[in-house]
């Protein structure tokens, strides 16, 4: 069921909005006791969900017992990053998801169910894996806050996505991110109804007698200088509310350019990207704009390893962002990607599949550790001054002596892609 909508393209969702939505559920809810919040994290610094999870501390009080950021794989949030994000919210109330290790089990969805939605090309089962804290049975409301946006996993991130892979265990991360690697993501990317997140519903149906969810969903976009706000906010406790968020974030999310472009150059925010595990937006959301023998130029000047995790960080940097079949042969004849399948399809997604150049001008990578994964080298201080990222908003233009390119500020708030879609990015 559908709670609350407010659907807003051409102006901002300011507080006041916000915090009407929040009456809305709370006036729905008002009689439980032992309140949980799942927001993301610090990676989705724009999507408002640090607003909402202030308001709802504020209006909850003692209810909310325990807010669980939903990591995913991410590095643990420190205590500034809290601060920024979650502003007056008490720290002492967040949790860390550990997804090793603090993990419950509800249930499986059976092997039939992945080969039918994979056409067979996968069949193993799905477990269905949430943090001990969730399955715990203490809590009589969660409310799983997250933005809308499209997404290299499951077509659109968040939603039940924010459940069972931000606050899942390592076997369910590593199956779902294999299963969209395996349906290919220039197939995935901005859909509602694919192979992962037909896992991911069923997983729902199987949890649903354990977990009393209920969600908040937002949708962001710039405005004409560029600056993010709320435009949609939907709130309900079954699919309804992503299907409509999704609508909105189609709307507001996607860029489609006339033509392929040769040069795109994308700026990586150093507070927010500090890893190519997460940078790689940057490949993932342009991808399918960029030509062939074309270029993309990542300014990363925070990137300073490869994976959130030191040992996905040793896989990226042991067999690189090499073509798809090539990684399905590795995965295939070595146990280590076997073991980390998340590992396996973030390095397919990655990778430019030999079609353009990804130039990587990391601030805290050396030329050989970059060369070393299969991207080139660029020097993170020529480059940022050559296309000064201060200067540019999201478009197109071009530098003093004559070449026309696209910067991009922020790939994590869209989708960028061609009228012509030319040849297809993923080799099989």
């Amino acid at each position: 069921m559908v709670y609350y909508t407010e659907n807003s393209p051409d102006r901002v969702i300011g507080r006041e909005k916000a915090a009407a939505a929040v009456d809305v559920i709370l006036d729905r809810f008002g009689d439980r006791k032992k309140v949980m919040i799942l927001p993301p994290d610090i990676t989705r610094a724009h999507s408002g969900a640090g607003m909402i999870t202030e308001l709802l501390w504020e209006k909850l009080g003692d209810r909310l017992t325990d807010i669980l950021p939903a990591l995913g794989t991410h590095i643990p949030m420190t205590l500034d990053e809290i601060r920024k994000m979650y502003g007056r919210t008490p720290a002492g109330l967040f949790r860390e998801h550990r997804w090793r290790t603090d993990i419950e089990e509800l249930g499986r969805v059976p092997s039939s169910f992945i080969s039918g939605v994979t056409g067979g090309r996968l069949t193993f089962d799905y477990p269905v894996q949430v943090n001990r804290l969730l399955a715990s049975g203490d809590h009589d409301l969660i409310i799983s806050v997250g933005q809308v946006v499209p997404h290299e996993v499951t077509g659109m991130a968040n939603y039940n996505k924010n459940v069972f892979v931000g606050c899942g265990g390592s076997e369910a991360i590593n199956k779902s991110h294999f299963i969209g690697a395996v349906h290919g993501i220039e197939n995935i990317l901005g859909t509602t109804d694919n192979p992962v997140r037909a896992v991911l519903n069923k997983a729902s149906e199987i949890a649903a007698p354990r977990l009393p969810l209920i969600y908040i969903l937002t949708v962001v976009a710039p405005d004409s200088e560029g600056r993010l706000g709320i435009r949609g906010l939907f709130t309900g406790d079954d699919i309804e509310c992503f299907r409509q968020a999704a609508a909105l974030s189609r709307e507001l999310n996607f860029t489609t350019l006339p033509q392929r472009l040769k040069k795109v150059v994308v700026w990586l925010d150093p507070e927010e990207f500090k890893s190519t595990w997460l940078g790689n937006k940057s490949i993932y959301r342009t991808r399918m704009a960029i030509a062939d023998e074309g270029e993309l130029i990542v300014l990363a000047p925070g990137v300073r390893t490869f994976g959130e995790d030191p040992a996905i960080d040793r896989l990226i940097r042991k067999y690189g962002y090499r073509t798809t079949p090539e990684i399905l042969a590795f995965t295939e004849a070595n146990k280590d990607l076997q073991e980390n399948l998340s590992a396996a399809a973030h390095l397919i997604h990655g990778s430019p599949e030999n079609r353009f150049r990804v130039t990587y001008a990391a601030g805290h990578l050396t030329r050989q550790e970059v060369e070393s994964v299969g991207y080139s080298f660029g020097e993170i201080d020529y480059l940022s001054e050559k296309y000064n990222p201060r200067n540019l908003q999201t478009g197109f233009h071009r530098t003093t002596d004559g070449e026309e390119f696209y910067f991009i500020s922020n790939p994590a708030t869209g989708l960028w892609k061609s009228a012509d879609k030319g040849t297809e990015g993923n080799s099989r």
